[in-house]
């Protein structure tokens, strides 16, 4: 292990999916997304100012954190079903705003402190597709930090249809670059 790295560890077997209705936050909880500084809340999955993106909002739940979504028809792969590139996008916000509470915590703060979460971009994105991915239900992503250092967090998230693992993800997690700060949308360096 690194300098500076904490190792995470966490029982495996509580990170089981939620039962229906169960993993959802209280009424008027705090989204991480809804915390991120306006520089940053443009992202196409969870983006609080991208009225064309995905919307994606992330809680914690005692144990971890989840995100649920409910693909539209447009997200379909072949009929019935949901294309990759959707699951690694739910992925990946998810682990970015996972990575980003986990910082924040690690600061001292609590969401609904004065201070903005601090923004995570992906450093790495590994997604094992375990089997396809109905259309129809409400997909539910779980996620958990399983190390955490100075400069880096990795998250392992689960997704899941129906209550069924779909899908898999390991996401290695940077704090973004001052570069990144301050240009309007579409008007970024590159």
């Amino acid at each position: 292990m690194g300098r500076g790295v904490e190792k995470v560890t966490a029982d495996r077997g509580a990170q089981s999916p939620p039962a229906a209705g169960e993993g959802r936050p209280p009424a008027g909880a705090i989204a991480v997304q809804d915390r991120y500084a306006d520089d940053f809340a443009w992202c196409y999955g969870c983006g609080r100012h991208n009225p064309a993106g995905l919307g994606l909002k992330t809680h914690w739940d005692g144990e971890g954190t989840v995100t649920r979504f409910r693909p539209r028809p447009e997200h379909m792969a072949v009929p019935g079903y949901v294309y990759g590139g959707l699951i690694a996008s739910l992925i990946d916000c998810h682990s970015m705003a996972t990575a980003s509470l986990a910082l924040y915590h690690r600061d001292g703060h609590r969401l609904g402190d004065p201070e903005p979460v601090p923004r995570c971009v992906t450093a790495s994105l590994q997604v094992d597709y375990l089997r396809p991915t109905p259309l129809g239900p409400e997909l539910v992503v779980r996620g958990r930090v399983v190390e955490l250092g100075a400069r880096k967090a990795v998250v392992e998230s689960e997704l899941y249809a129906n209550g069924v693992l779909c899908a898999r993800g390991r996401v290695v997690a940077v704090p973004a670059p001052p570069t990144m700060t301050g240009a309007s949308p579409g008007q970024g360096e590159g």
